[in-house]
């Protein structure tokens, strides 16, 4: 233990079972709550002793008020139907009120933005200071512009005003509700960098830097970027990371950039969401498709595809598919880094008030994308990095909810699809769907062949317009 750490009381289990009063360090010990291990270490002692101190919490119910959040924090919660924090929230919130650094790792969907904005909005409440008091970036304008949209259901007295700055959107519009004034900025890095050259944006009052998915966010296409904001902002501040998924290098570096951090982590690291079961479909790379057609046309017993995001590696393979899907009558809409933002934000849209049953998307609205009771998640390519299977499948089965993730699995996929199974250490169940195969070319053949009493259907299929409907 180090004593310099704050001290706080907990229950620990002696070895006959029973529970009693021990103090411990905040940031040296491993909390485990319940049957899933929740962890709160810090990351210096983790390093010096492989086996910091194992601290069970009696399972109980928690609310939000014994974490430390004032009265304004916890009427927010209500009102928007919070009742018990998720494991997430347990943990970090605390940290982020004792000002500690911290690295917050946990399945999509479990809670990890409010963990972060429940006591960024205490604080700023407690104080008032001029200037940008809090900066969140964020890798992509969907998830920045979810962030506010969570900030503002959160912060119900009005006042810390926030602003969206990312791309694609009124460069103008942007530096005058800067100039107005904002204690928080949610960023792109991009475009605020734009905004710092031009001058509209001082990062020199900044007291909290909030990375969010920062796995991607430090990613190498994103480091100079993420260096140059990091040169602008004062020493002394508090820096949070949250993602869902974080290599060990990846936490190495963003070691680097914090000081002495903890490290919250409610789940296996890089695994997907405990709620969202996980299907693979073996397929030859020409019918892929063929199948996702008949998926979505045919009747199903036992699971009802009735709002169905589609994901592709490309832009083309988004607009191919959007075009295949629209011309056999489904009410489809697409996303990706061609279309402008309001054409992007029109989509989203659609899919959330139902106009769209199904959204085709590359990985940009794999973070960030909040929408309700999305029943299934199909993966018509295999991602190219693991990581972001974790976040696709992420966008279903989100708030306690039963969602389904289908992968289709061409023979050239197999390789990635075990790497996402190494690092998600589940094992995706195969499904062979009749008339499909299991990854050989389907051939016209002259007549049906018949194996096991199954009929094999012929697996040629034209992409025509369905007519007389």
């Amino acid at each position: 233990m180090v004593a310099a750490a704050a001290v706080v009381t907990v229950a620990i289990a002696n070895h006959a079972g029973n529970f009693q009063q021990a103090e411990g360090s905040q940031q040296d010990c491993r909390w485990s709550r319940g049957d899933s291990l929740t962890t709160v270490t810090s990351l210096h002692e983790r390093n010096r002793n492989d086996q910091p101190a194992l601290v069970h919490l009696q399972k109980e119910f928690m609310k939000f008020s014994q974490l430390g959040l004032a009265a304004a924090q916890q009427r927010a919660c209500e009102s928007l139907g919070y009742v018990e924090p998720t494991p997430i929230q347990q943990q970090a919130i605390p940290v982020i009120l004792s000002g500690s650094d911290l690295i917050g790792c946990a399945e999509t969907g479990t809670g990890k933005t409010a963990a972060f904005l429940l006591p960024i909005l205490q604080r700023l409440g407690e104080k008032a200071r001029p200037g940008v008091r809090v900066l969140i970036l964020a890798p992509t304008r969907e998830l920045a512009i979810q962030i506010q949209k969570n900030y503002d259901e959160l912060n119900q007295v009005k006042a810390n005003r926030s602003v969206n700055v990312i791309g694609g959107a009124n460069l103008r519009k942007q530096i005058a509700d800067v100039r107005r004034g904002v204690s928080v900025v949610i960023a792109t890095p991009g475009r605020l960098l734009d905004l710092t050259e031009r001058g509209a944006v001082d990062l020199s009052t900044i007291e909290v830097l909030v990375l969010d998915e920062a796995d991607r966010m430090l990613d190498m296409g994103f480091l100079p970027a993420i260096k140059r904001v990091l040169a602008l902002l004062p020493t002394k501040r508090q820096t949070l990371l949250f993602s869902a998924t974080m290599s060990g290098a990846i936490e190495r570096l963003a070691r680097s950039t914090m000081k002495d951090p903890a490290l919250a982590e409610v789940s296996r690291r890089g695994s997907a969401a405990i709620m969202v079961q996980q299907t693979a479909y073996p397929v030859a790379q020409e019918n892929k498709t063929a199948l996702l057609l008949d998926l979505l046309e045919t009747e199903h017993k036992d699971e009802n595809f009735e709002r169905v995001l589609v994901f592709t590696r490309t832009r083309r393979a988004a607009e191919r598919l959007s075009h295949i899907l629209r011309a056999r009558d489904h009410s489809v809409n697409r996303i990706h880094a061609d279309r402008s933002q309001p054409q992007r934000e029109a989509a989203l849209q659609e899919f959330r008030d139902g106009r769209a049953r199904v959204l085709v998307a590359t990985d940009i609205a794999a973070r960030g994308l909040d929408v309700d009771s999305v029943s299934h998640v199909i993966n018509y390519d295999v991602p190219a990095a693991p990581e972001d299977y974790v976040h696709r499948v992420g966008r279903t089965g989100r708030a306690g909810k039963q969602g389904q993730a289908i992968t289709i699995v061409a023979p050239v996929d197999e390789l990635s699809m075990r790497a996402i199974e190494r690092l998600t250490g589940q094992t995706v169940k195969r499904v062979l769907r009749p008339g499909f195969g299991g990854g050989a070319p389907a051939l016209a053949a002259a007549a049906p062949r018949s194996f096991a009493g199954i009929t094999q259907r012929n697996t040629v299929r034209s992409f025509r317009p369905r007519r007389g409907r």
